[in-house]
């Protein structure tokens, strides 16, 4: 990479200005300046307009240098590095998978000295360049193989960080630890050598049981929602802990951040109830986790039916997820569907229900949108009905 020549005023003014403009139109025009690849050019403002959202901090910095942007798609936001900045403390962090050192700038804001691993020399340039820009001196930067880095330094970390990439060889679909750079389950027993305590980050696509069953010594399993989708599954290892994990699940919006925590396998049975005054949706954090039977025991709500995922009461509850009020019960029934929802515009949610939104929506002809929702569902007697209900919150 051509920092020299990137950092030239003329080329970062092109950058900032063209930052937003689509690629495929940029690129047929004429490269302006004769001294570096248009195309380098052309990455930084496809980039940069990739982290306008995701990374503000990045984005508002004068001479930041991006890599590919597939680095920026794949690294975390700004709000789940600070999420992960807070489970950790202490003195000193190794990170074994650098990347674009998003993660690495939120741990330095807790921890006095953190060393960032990167395999790609350019990355780890980069990265190098930009704690410079963004004055983030307790970071130091070693390009090379993790592991090779760690057994040179040899010394003792508070935290061993590892977010692990999935290798491009590995086949099927079940995504499991083991098909992942580093071999996490395989080389865990290193890392112990180094470090008493290892946060570990996943995709959310990686079943939690399946996860269980590769590691051991797991203390804690967050799950970490963005605006409601879930974007990363944290696992906290601590060296002999063999005690019970508990989950912690979190949904980070604007306004306010939905937490809900339980421990996995023990005793939580739920009741069971017909629809009352108020319905409830956990948040993709809670139906990430499958802790449904403890959202009923601990909030006191009745669940709709063991399949459903949807909650009741007649009292209504602070809830993490959304909370509607039930305006009208239905039966799924040609009658009831002609009578109150053909050719109506509605918002359409399903749950444990055997047809689509899709087919629902062009069987009855009803349209996307507006301010009513629609729940089709199947009741704890086996009955498929439909709840017509105004949404209080907007969690």
């Amino acid at each position: 990479m051509l920092f020299d020549e990137l950092q030239a005023p003329e080329i970062q003014n092109f950058i900032v200005e063209k930052t937003g403009i689509e690629i495929s139109k940029l690129a047929l025009q004429k490269n302006p300046f004769n001294s570096l690849d248009y195309k380098i050019i052309l990455n930084q403002i496809e980039s940069r307009t990739k982290a306008k959202d995701k990374l503000p901090t990045w984005f508002s910095c004068k001479n930041i240098i991006y890599p590919a942007k597939i680095s920026i798609e794949q690294t975390s936001s700004e709000a789940t590095a600070k999420y992960k900045a807070s489970l950790v403390s202490g003195s000193n962090l190794i990170d074994l998978t650098g990347g674009f050192g998003i993660d690495d700038y939120y741990f330095s804001k807790k921890i006095n000295s953190v060393v960032h691993c990167e395999i790609n020399a350019e990355l780890s340039s980069i990265v190098a360049h930009n704690c410079i820009r963004l004055n983030a001196t307790k970071i130091k930067c070693v390009e090379g193989d993790s592991l090779d880095t760690l057994q040179n330094l040899n010394q003792k970390f508070d935290w061993i960080y590892i977010d692990p990439s999935r290798r491009s060889d590995a086949k099927g679909k079940v995504f499991m630890l083991k098909d992942c750079l580093p071999n996490v389950p395989e080389l865990l027993e290193i890392y112990f050598n180094y470090s008493d305590s290892i946060l570990l980050k996943t995709a959310p696509i990686l079943d939690i049981a399946a996860g269980l069953d590769e590691l051991r010594n797991v203390k804690e399993i967050h799950i970490v929602a963005l605006n409601n989708e879930v974007k990363e599954l944290l696992w906290i290892l601590q060296k002999n802990y063999s005690k019970s994990v508990t989950i912690k699940t979190i949904n980070l919006t604007k306004e306010v951040d939905d937490a809900f925590d339980f421990q996995l396998k023990t005793e939580n049975s739920a009741t069971y109830g017909l629809p009352q005054k108020y319905l409830y949706e956990p948040n993709s954090a809670i139906m990430k986790s499958g802790g449904f039977e403890q959202v009923s025991s601990f909030f006191s709500i009745d669940k709709l039916h063991k399949h459903s995922h949807l909650y009741t009461s007649n009292d209504l509850i602070d809830f993490p997820g959304r909370i509607f009020e039930i305006q009208k019960i239905l039966s799924y029934s040609k009658k009831d569907m002609n009578e109150h929802l053909a050719n109506t515009k509605m918002n359409i949610t399903t749950r444990n229900f055997s047809e689509s939104v899709e087919n629902i929506r062009k069987k009855w002809k009803i349209k996307d949108g507006g301010t009513d929702y629609c729940f089709f569902t199947t009741d704890q007697n086996e009955n498929k009905i439909v709840l017509l209900c105004t949404k209080i919150n907007s969690k």
